[in-house]
């Protein structure tokens, strides 16, 4: 009888903060800024690990998608937060129109993830849709569910 033996593997990008916490949507955005540059005209959809201070452990790109829209799954959100260690998450994704504003699939999703975190003890702390600050009705370049409120 053969047995097989399987390797999950992740690759995780660490951006530098200067050693501080991601408790601001500010400090999310300048942190996660340049995903706007490396996917100007796709969606994509991240995950920020965060330890019990809110320090990133690491960001993960779980999906690239359309001009439109990128399909997330609680499943592969929460599964490199399981494997990290993480105690709470940030999600974010871009909009290539550079208009930050929620659809409703951003919003629907937003609740999904925040049950799945709630059942699995991992908070999701915050999801932030990137857009560009020329763009954007508020100047600010990003909408925040938490500052908005809805989380």
């Amino acid at each position: 009888m053969r047995v097989y033996e399987a390797e999950i593997s992740y690759k995780a990008t660490l951006n530098e903060v200067d050693g501080r916490s991601l408790n601001e949507p500010d400090k999310v955005y300048e942190y996660l800024k340049d995903i706007n540059e490396l996917y100007p005209v796709q969606e994509t959809f991240w995950v920020v690990f965060l330890t019990t201070r809110r320090h990133p452990i690491a960001r993960l790109l779980v999906t690239i998608g359309t001009a439109t829209s990128s399909l997330a799954h609680p499943r592969e959100v929460f599964k490199g937060a399981i494997l990290a260690g993480a105690v709470s998450i940030i999600v974010a994704h871009n909009h290539p129109s550079g208009d930050p504003e929620p659809s409703s699939a951003d919003i629907q999703i937003t609740r999904q993830l925040r049950e799945a975190g709630r059942i699995l003890g991992i908070e999701v702390c915050d999801h932030i849709i990137l857009g560009r600050p020329e763009i954007d009705p508020s100047g600010r370049g990003y909408y925040s569910f938490r500052m908005a409120g809805l989380m």
